[in-house]
């Protein structure tokens, strides 16, 4: 990462909703520990200040607690119950970014306090509006709140992230936010990734995890949007030689259903499904796969396509949201319910070693726009387009 040179951003104090970055070591959790790192790396003479209604010792932030320019600060709460804590994150935080000078508030999880309007700036990050567009995966309950939550917190913002064209449509479309109040920027990949996997890490995990000597990966939760039932059945059309490698959380009733599916196909010597794998190890998994499965239906944005490009790794990903974006010629791309399509994708990337080199090669290509450089530019560009609007 290249420091920033620009005094113009010296002393300014920029708040951060720090929940996710403290207690979640998954999706948002990642991201916005992705965005601690890179900011406060491009501009040391701003304090990167997190605000979270609980503190945790979590050893992926640990290392950005420790710079000059990071902070955490949490509450001291009676009664600190669940209730209490949420009502500090959406009520009472304000208070405390008034106090503490904080310059602009950034939301990095789809969310701004309630009473933030009039306060400071704000900047939202809207990752996906996943629950209107796959209903069943979400209660109703979930869907309502989310609608009043995110929608609210993206109309009362000064400035909105999107991470993807896929995003802003649907903001603009569900939500009426005026596309000139939206700034898209891509999330760029964990700097793991930007590491070259060599043939000792490779031959550890595939020792470590029992891996089949060919096999193609498939990482995410499973559940009904993520659709794994289509690598599955695409891979019972595939030489026996292929194994499939899910890495992911694996219960609820959709797991259930790719388990069945997995037995009647006769496919359980040919499935290996691990879970709980540590984060340094997933670069190798996609290192030492033959290709790569991410079949949602739908994404606000798809970073395990992102990823597995960056290891050299094709993608086979679904049409129908922003996959295609995030992949571009690095991917081939299938109707998600088209079994025939994907294990066609598939056999032509195991098979013709020149068509499988040049897609890796356009794939690492077409990801140099996801940058850290350019996260930490677009972002604090937006920041200040927020100061500038609030003035």
């Amino acid at each position: 990462m290249v420091k920033n040179k620009s005094n113009d951003t010296k002393g300014l104090i920029i708040g951060l909703d720090g929940k996710r970055a403290v207690l979640n070591n998954t999706g948002l959790g990642n991201y916005s520990r992705y965005a601690v790192n890179i900011l406060s790396a491009a501009y040391p003479g701003s304090t990167f200040r997190l605000y979270s209604p609980a503190d945790s010792d979590n050893e992926r932030l640990r290392p950005l607690l420790a710079r000059d320019n990071v902070e955490l600060f949490t509450p001291s709460l009676k009664p600190s119950n669940g209730l209490t804590k949420a009502f500090w994150r959406s009520v009472d935080l304000p208070v405390q970014l008034q106090a503490d000078g904080v310059a602009v508030y950034h939301g990095l999880s789809n969310e701004l306090p309630l009473t933030i309007k009039g306060v400071c700036p704000s900047v939202v990050t809207i990752h996906d509006l996943i629950w209107r567009r796959v209903p069943r995966d979400y209660s109703a309950i979930d869907r309502r709140l989310y609608d009043f939550k995110y929608g609210r917190s993206a109309r009362i913002a000064t400035r909105v992230i999107a991470i993807s064209e896929c995003t802003k449509r649907d903001l603009m479309a569900d939500y009426g936010i005026p596309e000139e109040k939206i700034d898209i920027i891509y999330q760029g990949i964990d700097p793991v990734f930007s590491l070259a996997v060599g043939t000792e890490d490779r031959a550890r995990v595939r020792a470590r995890y029992k891996l089949p000597e060919r096999y193609i990966i498939s990482v995410g939760t499973v559940q009904s949007r993520k659709n794994q039932l289509l690598a599955v059945r695409a891979l019972a059309r595939l030489p026996k030689a292929v194994g499939l490698v899910i890495v992911g959380r694996m219960d609820g009733s959709y797991a259930d259903e790719v388990r069945r599916e997995i037995e009647r196909l006769g496919l359980a010597d040919r499935v290996l499904q691990l879970s709980g794998v540590p984060f340094a190890d997933i670069p190798a998994l996609y290192s030492a796969a033959e290709l790569s499965t991410y079949t949602s239906r739908y994404e606000g944005f798809g970073l395990p396509v992102v990823e597995s490009l960056a290891m050299g790794t094709p993608v086979i990903a679904c049409t129908g949201s922003c996959l295609e974006e995030a992949g571009g010629e690095g991917g081939i791309y299938v109707n998600p319910d088209d079994v025939a399509a994907c294990a066609e994708a598939a056999e032509h990337l195991l098979d013709d070693v020149v068509f499988h080199d040049k897609t890796a090669r356009l794939g690492r290509q077409h990801i140099r726009r996801f940058s850290a450089e350019n996260f930490a530019r677009q972002t604090m560009a937006c920041y200040k387009k927020a100061l500038i609007s609030f003035i």
